[in-house]
C-alpha cells in the first residue's frame, strides 16, 4: 500500500501546485493576460487527445520482466521532475514568446505526466481482483497524492514570500520530490508488478477497441461522473486563491496557508469515504460526500469579505474550505474505485486503454476549467499584473469580475456535482454487472 501510494505523489504534487498556482502565476508573475492564460492551457490539451490513448495502447502492448506498466513510469520520472521545475520560470521576451515557451513546457510536462500516471492507474485493476482491496489501493493512491499536494502547499507558503522568484524555487523543489517519489514507487512495486494480471495482448485495431469501449455502458457512466466531479473540483482549485485574495480580502500570505485546510480535510475524507464505501456501498458514500460538497459551494456564494484579518474572522473561511475538502474527496476516490468494475465488464480487460480515457478526461477538464475561468475573467474585466506580492497581488477588481469569481467557486461546481449524482442513479449493486458479464 505504501509503495502504491507513492506512485501518485509525484503527479499529485504536480496537479496540486498547477491547479492552485498556475493561473495566478501566469496573470501576476508572468504578466500573461487572463484570456491567454486560460486559452493556452486548453490548446495544450489537444496534445493529450493524442498522447493519452496512444500511451495507454502502447502500455497495454509493452512487454518486460516487470510487466507493461513500470518501464513507462521509470522512464518518465526524471522528465516529469525537470519539466515541472521549468514550468515556473519566467523567460525574457514578449508575451507571445513567453506564451510559446509555456506551451512547449506544458506539452513536455503533460507527456511525462501521462507516462507516469496512466500506467500507474492501470495497476489498481491488475494487482488484485478484490473490490475491497481495489478501494483500499485507490484510497492509498489519493492519500499519497493529497499528502504530496499538502507538502507542495507548505513549500509554497514559505517560498512564495519571495514574490515572483519564489515560483521558480517552488518548481525546483517540487520537481525533485516528484521524480524521487515516482522512482521509489517503481522500486517498491517491482515484485508485485511481475505477478500482476497482464493485458490480453489482443492485437485488434485501435478503432475497434475504441468502439468496444463506447459500448461499455458502465465505463461511460464512470467517465461521465469523473468528468463532472473533476470539472467542479478543478474549477474550484483554479479560483480558490483568487477568491480568497480578491473577493474575501484575505492577505496573500495567509491565503496560501489557508489552502492547506482543503488538503487536510480531503485526507480525512479519503479515509472516511473508503470505510463507508466498503460498509454501505460506493454510491451511498458518493451521495453523502457530494451533499457536503454542494452545501459548501452554496455557502461560499454568501460569505462576506473580511473587514479584518484576525484569527477569529478567519474561522468561517477555514471551516468552509474544510467542508469543501471533506466533500470533494469523493471526486478523487469514488470514480477510480468504480473504474475496475467497468473494466472487469469487458472480457479482454484492457486496463491501460480504459485508464487512458480517464486520464485524458481529467487533463481535458483541467484545461477546460482554466479556459472557462480565464474567459469569464476577461469578459468581466479582471485586471492582471506583472508583479506578485507573495503568491498573488491584491488589486481592486470590477464588481462583474468578483461575481464571476463567486460563481466559479460556488454555483457552477454545485450544479456539476448534482448532475454527477443524477448520472449515477442507475449504477447496479456492487458486483451485479460481473454476474451479467
Amino acid at each position: 500500500m505504501l509503495a502504491y501510494g507513492l506512485g501518485d505523489a509525484g503527479t499529485g504534487l504536480a496537479a496540486t501546485t498547477l491547479g492552485f498556482y498556475l493561473f495566478p502565476f501566469f496573470t501576476s508573475a508572468a504578466g500573461v493576460p487572463a484570456f491567454i492564460a486560460g486559452s493556452l492551457l486548453t490548446v495544450i490539451k489537444l496534445w493529450d487527445a493524442i498522447n493519452d490513448p496512444l500511451i495507454g495502447w502502447m502500455s497495454d502492448h509493452t512487454s518486460s520482466r516487470w510487466g507493461p506498466r513500470l518501464p513507462w513510469m521509470f522512464a518518465a520520472a526524471m522528465p516529469l521532475g525537470i519539466s515541472l521545475a521549468a514550468m515556473w520560470w519566467v523567460p525574457e521576451g514578449s508575451t507571445l514568446q513567453r506564451t510559446a515557451y509555456y506551451v512547449l513546457m506544458a506539452i513536455l510536462l503533460m507527456t511525462a505526466y501521462t507516462s507516469v500516471n496512466l500506467p500507474y492507474a492501470a495497476l489498481s485493476t491488475e494487482l488484485t481482483p478484490d473490490t475491497a482491496i481495489r478501494t483500499r489501493l485507490n484510497a492509498a493512491r489519493f492519500t499519497g497524492s493529497i499528502t504530496a499536494g499538502t507538502v507542495g502547499l507548505l513549500i509554497a507558503v514559505f517560498v512564495l514570500r519571495e514574490g515572483s522568484g519564489g515560483y521558480l524555487l517552488m518548481g525546483q523543489i517540487t520537481g525533485t520530490i516528484a521524480a524521487v517519489a515516482t522512482l521509489l514507487c517503481c522500486w517498491g512495486l517491482a515484485p508485485y508488478a511481475k505477478k500482476a494480471q497482464r493485458p490480453s495482448g489482443n492485437k485488434e485495431p485501435l478503432l475497434q477497441q475504441l468502439r468496444r469501449i463506447r459500448s461499455n455502458s458502465r465505463f461511460l457512466m464512470v467517465l461521465g461522473l469523473y468528468l463532472l466531479l473533476w470539472f467542479g473540483l478543478q474549477l474550484m482549485q483554479v479560483v480558490a486563491l483568487i477568491w480568497l485574495v480578491q473577493v474575501i480580502h484575505v492577505p496573500a500570505g495567509i491565503a496560501t496557508l489557508l489552502l492547506l485546510a482543503f488538503n487536510i480535510a480531503a485526507l480525512v475524507g479519503l479515509q472516511v469515504w473508503s470505510v463507508l464505501s466498503n460498509r454501505h456501498g460506493r454510491i451511498k458514500a458518493l451521495g453523502w460526500g457530494s451533499s457536503i460538497w454542494i452545501a459548501a459551494c452554496l455557502l461560499s456564494m454568501t460569505l462576506a469579505p473580511l473587514t479584518e484579518s484576525s484569527v477569529l474572522s478567519l474561522i468561517p473561511v477555514i471551516g468552509l474550505i474544510m467542508l469543501v475538502g471533506l466533500g470533494a474527496s469523493t471526486a478523487y476516490l469514488i470514480p477510480w474505485s468504480l473504474l475496475p468494475d467497468a473494466i472487469d465488464a469487458d472480457p479482454t480487460r484492457p486496463a491501460g486503454l480504459y485508464t487512458a480515457w480517464m486520464v485524458f478526461g481529467q487533463k481535458l477538464i483541467i484545461g477546460l476549467s482554466m479556459s472557462v475561468f480565464g474567459t469569464l475573467l476577461s469578459l468581466t474585466g479582471y485586471i492582471s499584473t506583472k508583479t506578485a506580492d507573495g503568491a498573488l497581488s491584491s488589486v481592486q477588481q470590477p464588481e462583474t469580475a468578483l461575481i464571476a469569481i463567486r460563481l466559479c467557486m460556488g454555483l457552477i461546481p454545485a450544479v456539476l456535482v448534482v448532475l454527477g449524482l443524477l448520472l449515477m442513479r442507475r449504477w447496479p449493486d456492487r458486483g451485479a454487472h460481473l454476474h451479467n458479464a
